[in-house]
Formats: C-alpha cells, structure tokens, sequence
C-alpha cells in the first residue's frame, strides 16, 4: 500500500514545493508568498505543517509524528493529518 493511501482512500498531500515556500510564525500565521495568500493555524497545524516541510510528504511520517508529539492515538492522528491537508489544499487552489 502506498504510504499515502490508507483503507483504500487516496490522500493527496500538499507538494513539497508549495510546503517549503510557506513562511511560518512561532504564533502560527502563515503567509503563501507567491500567491499573497495568509491563514492561521493552531498548534498542531504549525506543527504539521514544520514537520511536512522539513521531512516530506509522507503521510505515514506525519502521522507518526503528530502521535509522539501530541500523545494522540494513530486514528485521530491520521484523521487530523488528512483533513489539514485538504484545507490546504484547497488553500493554494
């Protein structure tokens, strides 16, 4: 199984070259340089997001991390991780 695919559903996670372009503050605003486009995210988010930039798109990973991080169960992780990457997503439509 593809390491983004889970239960037979595609993620599809934000690409490396839009995560790296993103600056992002210690109080969670993000700002998209290219498109002018800025947001806010908690801490989790800002977490996601650093973790993603900085190791990849692998959602496996991420979702490993969010549970070390946060002391949340895999499930919830995983949940969490595919729906901040489709806001996301959307975000840089």
């Amino acid at each position: 199984m593809d390491n983004n695919q889970k239960q037979g559903q595609s993620v599809d996670l934000p690409k490396a070259d839009v995560l790296t372009r993103l600056a992002l503050s210690d109080s969670g605003f993000v700002f998209d340089p290219v498109t002018g486009n800025s947001f806010t995210v908690n801490g989790s988010g800002l977490a996601i997001l650093r973790r993603l930039q900085q190791q990849g798109t692998d959602l496996a990973a991420a979702v490993a991390f969010l549970c070390e991080e946060f002391d949340v169960e895999a499930m919830a992780a995983e949940r969490d991780v595919i729906e901040f990457a489709n806001l996301l997503r959307n975000a840089f439509k």
